[in-house]
């Protein structure tokens, strides 16, 4: 198993206020793995990803080496790296809704991503899409492609870009706190997709969460972040069940403790049922 992405002394800065946001972080992803980035809120844990993948504001500068199938990305050019991201690179954003251009149908974003990556005329740009549909159940594929995206659900939308990242056929997904904008029941029906992404496309995955359960049943390997820095790192089964940093284990018994409460507030539901 080679190493698909290496990431070594990264530093991402706030050039307008000279702050440093990450702080020299290292790590790679393998082929086929999955790498969760685990960390709270302002942890730095996605703007990471955001910046080797040029998708950073002006203002925020970074140094550092970032290689991609052993190729530095410095060497290239904003138009070479454009024609990566997606094809070889893709990002599943959090929030679906402010991922799609609300003036357009969603077959207009389809056809121009495929048009701009593979050639596709509109035609088979839409019959890429449609078998793409069906494999993340998306019922009645073609009217979803004839409607604008503020018409289709945080879930479907969510199905939408997974459904795209499979007609992409992409080397590496990162996935962005793709759930935390969606309900229980269909967060976990989006987690289930992402497993059999990763189970059918034979391709990596970095997985952006603050939720553990999710990791534990997706990532092979996951780091903790915490203020723009990796505070614990190695194999999801030791991390979670064997934490060594104390704002690991934190989190994990922060996970415990709502899994509890949520265990004893459905059993005393449960007894008052059948009371």
């Amino acid at each position: 198993m080679g190493t698909l992405l290496e990431v070594k002394d990264l530093v991402i800065t706030d050039s307008r206020s000279k702050k440093d946001i990450v702080k020299g972080i290292s790590f790679s992803v393998e082929d086929n793995s999955c790498l969760a980035i685990v960390g709270e809120s302002g942890s730095g844990k996605s703007m990471t990803c955001k910046t080797f993948m040029g998708l950073h504001k002006p203002w925020i500068k970074w140094s550092g080496d970032v290689f991609f199938e052993g190729v530095d990305i410095k060497k290239y050019s904003p138009k070479e790296m454009r024609a990566m991201c997606g094809k070889k690179l893709c990002m599943v954003m959090q929030n679906g809704m402010s991922a799609f251009d609300p003036s357009d149908k969603m077959k207009g974003h389809f056809r121009e991503t495929l048009k701009v990556h593979y050639g596709y005329e509109k035609n088979k740009a839409d019959e890429e899409m449609i078998a793409a549909m069906e494999k993340v159940l998306l019922k009645e594929p073609e009217k979803v492609l004839d409607k604008f995206p503020h018409q289709l659900s945080g879930g479907m939308l969510q199905r939408c870009m997974i459904a795209l990242t499979l007609a992409l056929k992409p080397q590496l997904i990162i996935a962005d706190e793709p759930t935390t904008a969606l309900d229980t029941i269909t967060q976990y029906e989006v987690i289930q997709q992402f497993i059999e992404l990763k189970q059918h496309m034979n391709n990596s995955m970095i997985f952006i969460s603050h939720d553990l359960g999710v990791v534990r049943n997706i990532a092979d390997n996951v780091i903790v972040m915490k203020t723009g820095e990796i505070v614990e790192r190695g194999k999801t089964e030791s991390v979670l069940y064997n934490p060594q940093h104390e704002y690991t284990k934190f989190l994990v018994n922060a996970k415990k403790g709502m899994n509890e409460a949520f265990n004893r507030i459905m059993s005393g539901g449960l007894k008052e049922a059948n009371a």
